[in-house]
């Protein structure tokens, strides 16, 4: 075959264009494959304690039971797939949850109600063996602005709380905390609870702090707050002769300044860059933001549009950095207006009717967010930790078989085209089928075994690559 450009030419064209290849990649090497928490629980500073998460998880699990005594309760509740299908009579329930509970998993599948009922049960195990997977001790809004003794007292107090939960492996296995914003204001403030609170914490372990430990810094508009954080970071670390770089922030996007500043452009990788390495994850601030582009109280929601373009903008702008994005909160909680004992029918019909909304916006929120891609958000409340779970589990499990199916005759499809000489050209769809898989994985929706229905290894799964997984199996190093 004839050919006119040389291999001196075309080694030298691509030495150049490798050093460009080189330089993008390090700016967006991909997704992290490390664990992404599903949620994160704000709490008051005040309140923490060193069995907080625990405790949540165990009025959590109270609620689920008082409200949803059962999974076919809940199914018609959120409208899960099958519910119009489902038993109301309590001996026909009880019959069939026998049933599915003798069934083996891979019968199970083939039950109109096997969904209901696997989230139901994951939801229970969850809330049992790891109810609040991310924790913020939260010394802003969750906390209120108090006299200066108070929070330097709750500050010591809270610090020494998670040194025990340290001690007694109670810790949630992602935890931090939130301090006041940088601004103007606040910035003093905000800095001498992060030193008070991590310098206590400190001294009490000796330099070492929890697995995956985080500091959030709120209402983030300018790359300088950013930049003042990681200076104060590396004195307190040069304190304490700690390795450099453990301590890790994530930032708020709470004003619209975040999403496009003074000159029209989208400052939010600038921000990133700011923490040198540092910063972790973008969290968006649903009502502060909202309150920023003059959205009045009552069209405050996660799922309004303005919350969309944030979204979008943020994805845009961070989407393959390896940053962790997570969706705000939903202000309404799930908790009856009659507390105690001995309610009356009337009293406790009133209840229910008020949880199961608030669970039904709730668990819409977070399907919302999972919809958009973004797999993370907020809690504030025990109450909610049952539908944050019924979200993620639903999400990943009502397509859990199409997506194996696909997944499996995607790779063999592949592998098939590349031995006939075909070009594949989907492997963008390839990719999210994978990436649905990895996400299934980390959540607990689904088990190891259960993502080897696709005919990869877990392995290569966690590889994050489709890519990589068809050289691989070609032979071929990448």
């Amino acid at each position: 075959m004839k050919t006119v450009i040389t291999q001196s030419a075309g080694e030298k064209i691509f030495s150049e264009l490798r050093n460009a290849n080189l330089a993008f990649q390090k700016i967006y090497p991909g997704d992290k494959p490390d664990r992404q928490a599903v949620h994160t629980v704000y709490g008051g500073a005040n309140l923490y304690k060193y069995d907080s998460a625990s405790k949540m998880g165990e009025i959590a699990l109270r609620s689920l039971r008082t409200y949803a005594p059962d999974f076919t309760v809940l199914a018609r509740v959120l409208e899960l797939q099958g519910h119009e299908s489902l038993p109301t009579v309590q001996s026909e329930i009880d019959s069939l949850k026998t049933k599915l509970e003798k069934m083996s998993p891979a019968a199970r599948k083939k039950d109109p109600a096997w969904l209901a009922f696997t989230v139901y049960e994951k939801i229970v195990a969850k809330l049992q063996r790891e109810p609040v997977e991310d924790f913020r001790i939260d010394f802003e809004d969750g906390f209120g602005n108090r006299p200066d003794e108070e929070e330097d007292s709750t500050a010591v107090n809270a610090a020494m709380e998670l040194a025990r939960a340290m001690k007694e492996k109670t810790v949630s296995p992602f935890i931090g905390i939130r301090i006041k914003p940088f601004t103007e204001d606040l910035k003093h403030r905000g800095l001498r609870t992060l030193d008070i609170f991590l310098s206590t914490l400190l001294s009490e372990t000796r330099g070492k702090l929890p697995d995956n430990f985080i500091v959030m810094l709120p209402k983030v508009t300018i790359p300088e707050q950013i930049e003042a954080l990681v200076k104060f970071f590396e004195i307190i670390e040069d304190a304490f002769k700690m390795e450099s770089g453990s301590l890790k922030l994530e930032m708020m996007v709470e004003a619209t300044q975040a999403v496009m500043d003074s000159e029209g452009r989208n400052p939010l990788r600038r921000l990133i860059m700011a923490g040198k390495g540092r910063c972790i994850a973008a969290h968006f601030g649903t009502y502060d933001y909202t309150a920023s582009a003059n959205i009045t109280a009552k069209y405050q929601t996660m799922d309004h549009p303005v919350c969309d373009f944030a979204h979008h903008m943020t994805k845009v702008a961070l989407g393959g950095t390896g940053i962790f994005l997570s969706d705000g909160a939903t202000n309404v909680m799930p908790i009856g207006p009659h507390k105690g004992d001995n309610l009356s029918p009337e009293q406790i019909k009133e209840n229910t009717a008020v949880v199961h909304r608030a669970w039904k916006l709730c668990y819409g929120h977070s399907t919302h967010s999972l919809r958009n891609g973004l797999y993370q958000g907020w809690d504030l409340n025990p109450a909610q930790l049952p539908m944050r779970y019924a979200a993620v589990y639903n999400f990943f499990l009502e397509s859990y078989e199409d997506a194996a199916v696909r997944l499996k005759h995607f790779v063999e499809k592949a592998a098939q085209a590349t031995l006939s000489g075909d070009i594949f050209d989907d492997a963008a769809t390839g990719q999210g089928l994978l990436n649905y898989f990895l996400r299934a994985l980390n959540s607990g929706a689904i088990t190891e075994e259960e993502a080897l229905v696709t005919g990869l290894s877990i392995e290569e799964i966690r590889s994050r690559s489709f890519y990589r997984i068809l050289q691989g199996r070609r032979g071929v190093k990448v």
